[in-house]
């Protein structure tokens, strides 16, 4: 979709000229509110919350702001590339929606909304290990559409393999391991609200429908529900993990593994040692650990101990164009976005995913013409300045 932003904006200026009762919002912030009206305590704050304080949450977006854009003149910029090569496969946008688990907490139609959003713009959409709708309806519901799946690499290996398999079956095309999730954190806001959806079976649809994980019970879950999700709670996250187990995974996928979570470059050339195929840069949003380091503040060394070798994606903090800018400036070859699009999906359900995607998307790319750059592949650190 060339030159997105002229055409999203001009779109946008004439239904305001003539507005109706639908009309969505424009700013991300605005979809914020609308969200927290919409919906009760617990979800909008299963979503919107962070870990303790919220600092790292607060970091994430100082981060951000201690990077200026230098905007350079005369270069050309009538015909913009937002393209990327993803593993063999060329994408429109460097965009994928972040693995976001339980959206059947935000809006009815939970996960496969915004996969059909998503397949809309042909942005990836990464389902969670942990959505309500299982993989393979998620599949189903959007085609051939790009889409990865997202594991929670539990303490039963048996239901690991068995979620590896049933992904690669369906046609993702990536598995990205979330490795900052072994266990929950110190979340207030849920704590608060005694809110924890898994256990009034929201979230499970994954393990209600596997093999693997069936096989464990002494009844299907359909019979004894409340037995299913309390055998649930003995598997879900697996703190005796260590990057020899990273075999395991090699063994049991031919798809592309994905590491999310790393911050710290020594990691990262672990990753590379173990043979992964990409890391994702992220601090999980700050919904783990408070007063962690911000994603984009290490984004830059981690690339540099990657050296290239393989794709470096990042999240946590994105909420505006010029924040997507920064951070493929800055070595990521892609982004996910996480809440922005799930304010749009409590707002809106489907039609909400996109249109959040889809302003983000003109942002960026009126932010990068105006700053001089006709590609993505043109971004670099040199076009921005460290604030003082």
């Amino acid at each position: 979709m060339q030159n997105i932003g002229n055409n999203v904006q001009y779109k946008i200026y004439m239904n305001m000229i003539q507005p109706g009762p639908d009309r969505l919002p424009i700013q991300v912030e605005e979809w914020e509110k609308k969200a927290c009206e919409k919906l009760e305590d617990g979800p909008y704050y299963y979503i919107a919350g962070s870990a303790g304080s919220g600092q790292t949450e607060q970091n994430n977006r100082a981060a951000f702001n201690r990077w200026s854009i230098v905007p350079r003149m005369l270069r050309n910029v009538d015909k913009r590339d937002l393209s990327v090569e993803l593993f063999g496969t060329t994408s429109p946008f460097p965009v994928l929606l972040a693995p976001v688990g339980v959206q059947s907490i935000i809006h009815e139609h939970g996960e496969i909304a915004s996969a059909k959003a998503c397949a809309e713009l042909g942005v990836p959409f990464i389902a969670s290990t942990v959505s309500t709708v299982p993989m393979e309806k998620i599949a189903e519901a959007v085609g051939d559409a790009p889409r990865w799946f997202q594991l929670y690499w539990g303490r039963d290996k048996d239901v690991t393999a068995s979620f590896l398999k049933r992904a690669e079956a369906s046609g993702y095309s990536a598995i990205v391991v979330t490795l900052d999730t072994a266990m929950m954190a110190w979340r207030e806001h849920d704590l608060k609200n005694a809110y924890l959806p898994f256990l009034i079976g929201e979230g499970v649809g994954n393990y209600f429908t596997d093999p693997a994980f069936r096989s464990k019970l002494d009844a299907p879950p359909e019979a004894d529900p409340t037995a299913a999700i309390m055998h649930w709670t003995t598997i879900f996250g697996n703190t005796g993990l260590t990057w020899e187990d990273i075999d395991f995974l090699k063994e049991h996928t031919k798809l592309p593994i994905i590491l999310k979570g790393i911050l710290h470059p020594d990691d990262a050339k672990l990753a590379l040692e173990k043979g992964v195929d990409g890391i994702i840069v992220s601090n999980h949003g700050g919904r783990q650990v408070d007063g962690a380091i911000a994603a984009l503040d290490v984004l830059s060394a981690i690339c540099g101990a990657v050296d290239g070798k393989v794709p470096v994606f990042m999240d946590s903090g994105i909420r505006r164009g010029s924040d997507i800018m920064k951070a493929l400036a800055l070595g990521a070859n892609a982004v996910l976005i996480g809440r922005p699009a799930m304010y749009g999906l409590a707002v809106s359900g489907q039609s909400g995913v996109k249109e959040v995607l889809q302003n983000m998307l003109a942002d960026f790319d009126l932010t990068m013409g105006l700053a001089g750059q006709a590609s993505v592949k043109s971004l670099h650190p040199g076009i921005l300045e460290k604030v003082q």
